[in-house]
């Protein structure tokens, strides 16, 4: 029997360095995959379709939902975004460790269906330091950065949702905090009595 895979959802606002630090884990610790969202956004420079997401239309997006494709879906910044409910089952029954990342709304509705998934909130140093990585990619308008940062506050209020909490103040330092707590999360009780059930009967026997 195959022992199930364990969930991570990675969720922080944009600008966080969430992106990078997910990367960066996934080349360091190749046991985990990334779950491939859907969104209506378009894509960004080097972005490829059904590497960072798959790319729908709008009408493509809708459809999917409306055929319950979706565990999760919300609207971000005028985008939809999916999480794909029966890839995800699969991967996880099959073993395979997935990490998600959503915004903490989709965060809430993973977790009433993965209620054991090992979730992570990423923040930045400080509001000013966030606005000056916004404004260091320079694909976004004065106005949309306004509107990132807004949101940012809203969404930072919702950090307590989650058993562990980053401060990304260097990536090197982040990273190695990911790492640990996605290590951490496979040592769990559950986790370690599925992968090794004989040995734990044995220690539990009278």
């Amino acid at each position: 029997m195959t022992n199930p895979g364990t969930l991570f959802i990675v969720t922080a606002p944009s600008g966080a360095g969430k992106t990078t630090l997910v990367k960066d884990l996934l080349e360091r610790d190749p046991q985990v995959q990334l779950s491939v969202s859907y969104t209506t956004r378009a894509p960004r420079a080097g972005e490829q379709d059904g590497r960072e997401y798959h790319f729908v239309s709008i009408d493509a997006f809708v459809e999917l939902r409306n055929q319950g494709e979706f565990l999760e879906w919300a609207e971000v910044h005028g985008n939809y975004y999916g999480t794909s409910k029966n890839w995800l089952k699969a991967q996880l029954a099959a073993g395979n460790d997935t990490l998600v990342e959503i915004d903490w709304q989709g965060a809430q509705q993973v977790r009433r269906v993965f209620p054991d998934a090992v979730g992570v909130f990423i923040l930045p140093p400080s509001l000013e330091v966030l606005e000056q990585r916004l404004r260091g990619r320079g694909t976004d308008s004065d106005v949309v950065i306004s509107q990132r940062l807004l949101a940012a506050r809203g969404e930072m209020r919702h950090m307590g949702e989650f058993p562990y909490v980053i401060i990304n103040r260097t990536l090197s330092t982040a990273l190695d905090d990911l790492v640990a707590i996605v290590r951490s999360g496979r040592l769990r009780y559950a986790n370690q009595r599925s992968c090794y059930p004989d040995f734990f009967a044995s220690l539990e026997q009278d």
